[in-house]
Parts: structure tokens; C-alpha cells; sequence
């Protein structure tokens, strides 16, 4: 017996149902406000990846990738980049607006406090034991986030290749992340073009 579309329709699984809705402003502007209030140590990128991948699923991993790809080579910080960029991709103009607002708010608070303290307090032992905490944090979380899309995403000898290239052009050879960016970016388009497979070849 076939069942109904609106039986088949409540069949479906109630997570599936709830991701094919567009993710409401107030959630996006919740979602980057928690980000952005909790992302301590600068390691902003591993904390979006963890809460639009990881927690949410709002988006993939190769779709983050993308974000962050065009973050790094554009003017401003990668984390309000890779906001903007991801509220528009759930919401449009308004979901971008709503990204940016929740993910800057806590961070120019939380700042103003700190220039405050800092500045009267900024050279107590303490307060430098703090910084040099956070600032190990942070490389730590960075290079968290990096094995983790790299498991997700380095699948070929070449892929290492480009990655290994980057790294000499901007640490070895001191050259900008948008020089390094575009030259090794133009290695890989070419190196993974389309190419015509070996039936083809033949039959020509």
C-alpha cells in the first residue's frame, strides 16, 4: 500500500525537517553573539568552525573553507569576514548584518573593559601571565582547527604539495598571504583542470 506524501512527509526525520527551514535572524545574531563572547584566546576561526560546522550544521566543511579561502585574501579580520560571509549564505543581507552585530558585540565591550584595566594595570605580573596564556591558547586552537579541516579535506599527495608550498612562500620566503594565495591557487587550478579521460583520448 503506498503511504500518502503527508505520511511519508511526517516519516521523514524531525532534524531533517528542521534544517530545510531558513535559519531565523534571531538565531544567527544569538549564535555569532555566543562566538563572539566566548571566543577567548584569538583562535575565532576554530570556535566558527566548531559552532556553524561542528554544533550547528549550518554549514560543511568544504563550504567553510571557501569562507575562510576568501577571508584570508581580503582586507580585515578573518573571523568578521567568514561572519559576514556566513550570514549571508544562511540569510542573505539581513543574516550577514545580524552575523556581524552579534559577533562584535561582546569583543568591543569586553575590550573597552580591558583597555581600562590594562592601562592601570597592564604591567602587574599577573596580568602578563594572563597574556602569555592566551596568546599560547590561540596558537593551540589554530592548529586544532587546521587538523581538523585537514583530516576533512587533504586527501591527495598534491593537496599536501600546495599546502607545503604556502607555507615556504609566506614563512620561508616572507612573500603576503595574497601573493602566496594567488600564485599557489593558480598552481592548483591548473594542476586540477579538467582533463579528458583515457576513453576519450582514444576514441579521438
Amino acid at each position: 500500500m503506498n503511504r500518502s506524501p503527508r505520511t511519508r512527509a511526517s516519516a521523514a526525520p524531525a532534524e531533517l525537517v528542521a534544517t530545510s527551514r531558513p535559519v531565523a535572524l534571531h538565531q544567527i545574531f544569538g549564535a555569532f553573539l555566543a562566538i563572539g563572547a566566548t571566543s577567548v584566546g584569538g583562535g575565532l576561526v576554530a570556535y566558527l568552525r566548531r559552532g556553524l560546522v561542528t554544533k550547528r550544521g549550518w554549514v560543511d566543511d568544504p563550504t567553510f573553507v571557501q569562507m575562510l579561502s576568501i577571508s584570508e585574501t581580503l582586507p580585515g579580520l578573518n573571523g568578521t569576514n567568514i561572519a559576514i560571509l556566513a550570514g549571508d549564505h544562511l540569510r542573505g543581507a539581513r543574516g550577514a548584518i545580524a552575523a556581524i552585530f552579534g559577533i562584535c558585540l561582546p569583543g568591543a565591550l569586553i575590550m573597552v573593559a580591558a583597555a581600562i584595566a590594562y592601562r592601570s594595570r597592564g604591567d602587574h605580573p599577573v596580568v602578563a601571565a594572563m597574556l602569555a596564556t592566551i596568546a599560547a591558547a590561540a596558537v593551540g586552537l589554530s592548529f586544532s582547527v587546521t587538523v581538523q579541516l585537514g583530516k576533512n579535506l587533504l586527501k591527495r599527495l598534491s593537496d599536501f604539495v600546495f599546502v607545503g608550498l604556502t607555507v615556504l612562500f609566506v614563512h620561508g620566503l616572507h612573500l603576503s598571504i595574497l601573493v602566496a594565495v594567488f600564485a599557489v591557487g593558480g598552481l592548483a587550478i591548473w594542476w586540477y583542470r579538467p582533463r579528458p579521460s583515457s576513453r576519450e583520448v582514444t576514441s579521438q
